[in-house]
């Protein structure tokens, strides 16, 4: 199956990020004209990470987003449920510990993080109040969580610009330097449908993550949620 439907079967969003592993950051970089760098760079400065600690980096693909947690000298376990992102991303950072997991279960001891994030994947999780609550359960009391994920534009006439981007230009772009443009197709749809900042908060609180703030990043394109794990 080349293209994953909105229910967002686990299996079928696994393949379709397997086949499309080897030029997945090229393809992110050219459809975001540069972004993902400065928006990574924003995840890492929101996760105010420290020497030593423990950083789960949930649907991490290659592990190009663990790379800034390890130079701040963080140990990152990235994670990620397509075996083939997995292995793309064991040829580039061998020395990194890539782990299969699925977010809904993942396969990690209750509070052993000291942080965990999650970027551009929590919309393709079948089940999102179940991957915050697991979110919850493997991190300390106290410990943090980073969402970076596209959301909706602030200013009226730049969303409905935006929203035309998605739907006409991604796919074609997409067919340019994607191994399945397909994909992109299914990917600027989950966007699409994906809710707002403000609903999105609501989902985070509801799964028992307190001090929920967000900020959005590129008018809205991207919106960066924090919460926090109560302290025991």
């Amino acid at each position: 199956m080349t293209r994953a439907s909105l229910d967002k079967k686990p299996r079928d969003v696994a393949a379709m990020f397997d086949d499309v592993a080897a030029k997945y950051d090229l393809t992110n970089d050219v459809l975001s004209l540069g972004q993902t760098r400065l928006w990574r760079r924003a995840v890492a400065q929101a996760l105010d990470v420290r020497p030593g600690e423990r950083v789960l980096d949930l649907g991490a693909g290659t592990a190009t987003s663990s790379l800034p947690f390890v130079a701040a000298g963080a140990t990152v376990v990235p994670c990620d449920f397509s075996l083939g992102m997995l292995r793309e991303g064991k040829k580039r950072h061998p020395e990194l510990p890539l782990t299969a997991g699925d977010a809904t279960r993942l396969p990690f001891a209750d509070g052993v993080f000291d942080a965990a994030t999650i970027s551009f994947a929590l919309r393709n999780v079948h089940d999102t109040e179940a991957a915050l609550r697991e979110m919850l359960r493997v991190v300390k009391p106290g410990g943090r969580l980073v969402i970076c994920e596209f959301s909706h534009p602030t200013y009226g006439p730049f969303r409905t610009v935006y929203t035309e981007y998605l739907m006409r230009a991604l796919p074609p772009v997409a067919k340019s330097v994607s191994s399945n443009p397909d994909a992109y197709v299914y990917l600027a749809e989950s966007i699409r449908a994906w809710p707002d900042q403000r609903a999105l908060a609501g989902l985070l609180k509801g799964a028992g993550w307190g001090q929920v703030a967000w900020r959005n990043l590129t008018g809205g394109i991207v919106a960066l949620h924090r919460g926090r794990k109560a302290a025991a």
